[in-house]
């Protein structure tokens, strides 16, 4: 009987063990003269903000758990295997339990290991990125990460709130009568008609997930599915709109951590509420800012252990779009005659080709905790996914971040690519991806199985 009261009491005390959280955060803000938005546009000329990667460890029953936001345009393909694999190291952990995702400003860096090196055997070496700012960048990142997590924190409770952001979000993607892409809006747009066409299929609400050391506030972590362009391509580095808002957070609540997450927003811009006038983006971003405290205000707060915490991971290999092929790619990428721009599409399209069919796998991940699932997904989502996951899981608190691995640029619900429009045309996947991620979500989620924890 004695050591059955031990063991209980042993039971008991593992169940009640503490969740604990650690912050991080680094600079990386490129140089002037680097390229910015894959070499897109502009390189960097001013420095109009520093840009940092902010991210948080968590510590429960498993290994650490790594989630990242980065203020660049993308990271992909072996970039972001490795930007993965050197905070797993630095942290001790596994780099299937590290998302690394960025917020998707155009006038910040955009990098890719794979595509450099496929660019730099013909002649495009440094054109997309400054391929040793980046790594310093990652070897930045991964060290705070390493030093926050001897310095953890207790976490009693955590928090869930919702609010509605106005004038912000609409759909990039105008339908007409015949339901195919009549205007595309973009970030800004000046087109009269495009303008008063309705804001169209988003989702209005920032969710703000908090987690809290009893009665204070420790991590404000927001999310939100929007582009985050106010204007770009001048030459000026900026963490833009999203940017501001997130520095009001900052100044409104001292000490507490705050972190942004783009959710899926590869359809949708400013486009309706943005003339891409310079004197709009603090207009934006004090609507942000609106949204970011309202949702802190609703916020209710549920107490959590390490228990409450569980990890899902579901790799999955995404169907090629099929206007990449091997030898059309290769021809763009060969021809000196093609602009550069267009040869490193080329290349990028190749990589991710070559990746696919290689078997290469892109985990997608979901974390729970208490009421809230935070679901990690890849490229340019379209913000259908974000609302399909909500309706999966109305009884949880749904937050979503995309733009994680950027290899696969827009990804598209199934019908998108037979209406039309800018999007379809750079996406490297096909229809049928809307099939593979529905499923990938049911199964993050638990869709089917309510109440499975992690290792079921």
């Amino acid at each position: 009987m004695a050591v059955s009261l031990w063991a209980a009491r042993g039971f008991a005390d593992e169940a009640a063990r503490p969740l604990r959280i650690a912050t991080f955060q680094a600079d990386v803000t490129p140089p002037l003269g680097a390229p910015l938005c894959h070499g897109n546009v502009r390189p960097a000329e001013r420095i109009v903000d520093p840009l940092s990667a902010r991210g948080i460890i968590l510590l429960a029953d498993g290994p650490p758990i790594v989630l990242c936001a980065v203020d660049w345009v993308g990271i992909g393909n072996a970039a972001h295997d490795a930007f993965r694999r050197e905070l797993a190291e630095a942290v001790g952990t596994s780099p299937d339990r590290v998302c690394v995702h960025v917020a998707h400003q155009h006038d910040t860096p955009g990098i890719d290991f794979s595509t450099e090196e496929l660019l730099a055997a013909h002649g495009l070496g440094g054109k997309m990125f400054d391929v040793a700012v980046a790594h310093e960048a990652i070897g930045r990142v991964a060290q705070a990460a390493g030093e926050a997590a001897r310095k953890p924190q207790p976490v009693t409770h955590v928090g869930c709130g919702t609010a509605k952001v106005d004038q912000v979000a609409s759909s990039r993607r105008v339908l007409g009568p015949d339901g195919k892409v009549q205007y595309v809006r973009f970030s800004s747009c000046r087109n009269e008609k495009a303008i008063e066409a309705p804001e169209g299929t988003i989702d209005p609400y920032l969710r703000v997930l908090s987690f809290w050391d009893g009665d204070r506030p420790l991590v404000a972590i927001n999310y939100y599915a929007c582009h985050p362009q106010s204007y770009y391509g001048q030459g000026g580095v900026s963490y833009d709109f999203v940017g501001m808002a997130r520095g009001a957070r900052e100044a409104a609540l001292p000490g507490v951590f705050q972190v942004y997450f783009n959710g899926a927003g590869g359809n949708v811009g400013c486009g309706k509420y943005n003339n891409g006038a310079k004197e709009n983006r603090p207009v934006l971003a004090k609507r942000l800012e609106a949204g970011m405290k309202a949702a802190w205000e609703a916020t209710e707060k549920t107490p959590v252990t390490a228990a409450d915490v569980s990890w899902r991971v579901c790799p999955v290999g995404l169907p090629v779009s099929p206007r990449i092929s091997e030898e059309g790619a290769r021809r763009t990428l060969e021809d000196a005659k093609v602009s550069v721009r267009e040869r490193m599409h080329a290349a990028r399209d190749l990589v991710f080709l070559r990746r696919m069919q290689s078997g290469h796998k892109i985990p997608l991940a979901c974390l729970e905790i208490g009421p809230a699932s935070v679901v990690h997904m890849p490229g340019e989502l379209f913000v259908e996914y974000q609302l399909a996951a909500q309706a999966m899981r109305p009884d949880r608190s749904v937050f979503m971040a995309a733009y994680g691995d950027a290899g696969p640029t827009y990804i598209g619900t199934k019908i998108a690519y037979s209406q039309g429009g800018y999007e379809p045309t750079r996406s490297r996947v096909a229809p049928e991806v809307e099939a593979v991620l529905l499923a990938a979500l049911r199964e993050l989620l638990a869709a089917e199985k309510k109440g499975t924890k992690e290792g079921d």
